[in-house]
């Protein structure tokens, strides 16, 4: 056996049984780490008498909620992987999840229980439990009240997978990312000095649990070290600058996509919002605006931006504070845990300043995908995960993050994949060619455009097209402009050009580029 893994839930009731470990919001559910231990205890006596052992699959498909980060340890107190749901996908999309990893057990908030139903016939999953997310009388509360706690955490190395994400691949096939104990723990170890975490900081969680960032940036590493994390149940720019003015709260760290800093700053709130008590602002999921970072420069706040993966476990590079204004559009330097080298074409590494693609290495790196080793040997080499970005590292190795190698485009801080739309819309009998690319939107950072070639005669509208995805495609991943033309630019080889549209089809909208 390697170096054991640790329950953190169990230790931090036992060091400081009375400190505040979660504060849910808007109702205020608190728990210490002495009562976060008992609840955890129970759900792991619940998930032993379904059956449910060491290696199995257990999901969440809930909107943040305490019971979320229960759901995640009490899967690691009994050996279960826990699967993280985006609740923004469809049912032909989290079916083909819940299938490939054969997962035995969903544990559903009550806003997503129309979309559980539609699910329940289509999949094998054994075991549907809801809950209301907030405490109240529910499936899970019963379950819990009647089972037998279980307080001692079933042997497990740092190696051990804990966790599964899925993110879309560029082939539309959603690939399993394998999350380990050791890679949480050392994500949570490496940012702690930049990040300024410590057990006296209030960490707000208004991004999305099931997504690496939201998880991994601020809940998690505040578990991890025995501070208190304040929960969201979803991100709400009124809400968050009320929580930041509120005292008795007193948050100190937050981390949010540029999107939602944007929310905030454009809410008429913010400008008598106290922000003083803010020690760490952190940002991410896609490049931030110079213009932003200034912004908030202005109001006190001191925004670090950072670059990880869900392959990283969100570890990566992250700029300290130390260096704003001064290195304001780098993404930082390496973590202690995470080495980054930028490579050219042939796989050597490139000179300071030049660009090439971003590929990592260290604790915080997947082993691997879940049953995919088709993709694993496509994206290791020589023990370096080829992250499929482009950056530059300059001579003070500072990394600043430029292009994406796959097209893949961010909206609204989710990833999306070009590939997967293009297949839907090959189905429409108007279209000859097409390709989608990511466009400036003030709201979401980027948002899709369908560049497509139309038949002689044939008419296409952008309801069409909206109208053909809607049932397959999250509503993030949904086009929002379409531009006809009658030929798509092509290489020699016939592939297309999409780094030409990127520069042409923007301008062509009448969009700008959002900075």
């Amino acid at each position: 056996m390697g170096f054991q893994a640790v329950d953190w839930i169990g230790h931090h009731a036992v060091s400081t049984p009375n400190k505040t470990a979660v504060i849910e919001l808007p109702g205020h559910r608190t728990q210490s780490y002495a009562q976060m231990h008992e609840r955890v205890a129970r759900l792991s006596g619940v998930l032993k008498e379904k059956g449910i052992q060491k290696g199995d699959r257990v999901a969440f498909l809930t909107l943040n909620s305490i019971d979320t980060l229960e759901i995640i340890f009490a899967c690691w107190r009994v050996g279960a992987v826990c699967l993280a749901l985006n609740f923004r996908l469809t049912p032909p999309e989290l079916k083909f999840i819940l299938d490939n990893s054969e997962t035995d057990m969903v544990i559903v908030d009550i806003p997503f229980a129309g979309l559980a139903d539609a699910l329940k016939p289509t999949t094998k999953v054994k075991h549907w439990i809801g809950t209301n997310g907030m405490g109240g009388d529910s499936e899970y509360e019963t379950a819990l009240s009647k089972a037998t706690p279980i307080y001692e955490m079933v042997p497990q190395d740092m190696e051990d997978q804990c966790m599964l994400m899925y993110s879309s691949g560029t082939t539309g096939t959603p690939k399993g990312v394998i999350i380990t104990h050791g890679m949480l723990a050392f994500t949570a170890a490496g940012g702690s000095g930049p990040g300024r975490n410590t057990p006296d900081g209030i960490s707000l969680s208004n991004m999305p649990l099931f997504h690496i960032g939201g998880l991994n940036v601020t809940a998690l590493p505040a578990m991890f070290i025995g501070a208190t994390t304040v929960i969201m149940r979803m991100f709400d720019p009124e809400a968050t600058l009320d929580a930041i003015h509120s005292e008795a709260l007193g948050i100190t760290t937050l981390f949010m996509v540029p999107a939602a800093y944007n929310a905030m700053k454009a809410h008429p709130k913010c400008q008598d919002t106290d922000f003083s008590r803010i020690q760490t602002a952190l940002c991410g999921a896609e490049t931030v605006p110079v213009s932003l970072v200034k912004y908030w420069m202005s109001r006190g706040v001191i925004i670090q931006e950072g670059y990880g993966m869900t392959e990283t476990a969100a570890a990566g590079c992250m700029l300290d504070k130390a260096d704003i204004p001064d290195k304001i559009g780098s993404a930082g330097k390496a973590l202690i845990y995470s080495t980054i080298k930028i490579v050219d074409e042939t796989g050597a590494e490139c000179a300071p300043n030049v660009s090439g693609e971003i590929l990592f290495k260290g604790p915080s790196v997947t082993p691997g995908y879940w049953r995919r080793p088709d993709a694993n040997a496509e994206s290791f080499v020589d023990g370096w995960f080829k992250s499929g970005d482009i950056g530059r590292k300059d001579a003070d190795g500072f990394i600043y993050i430029e292009d994406r190698i796959k097209d893949m485009y961010i909206s609204g801080g989710e990833n999306v994949y070009p590939a997967e739309i293009e297949n839907l819309l090959y189905q429409l009998p108007q279209i000859v060619e097409v390709a989608v690319i990511g466009v400036p939107d003030e709201k979401f950072g980027e948002t899709g455009c369908v560049c497509a070639v139309i038949k002689a005669g044939e008419s296409l509208s952008l309801k069409d097209v909206i109208a053909h995805v809607s049932e397959s495609l999250a509503r993030y991943k949904q086009p929002q402009y379409l531009h006809v033309m009658d030929v798509l630019p092509r290489n020699a080889t016939g592939k297309v050009l999409k780094f030409e549209l990127r520069k042409t089809v923007p301008d062509l909208l009448g969009l700008v580029k959002v900075d």
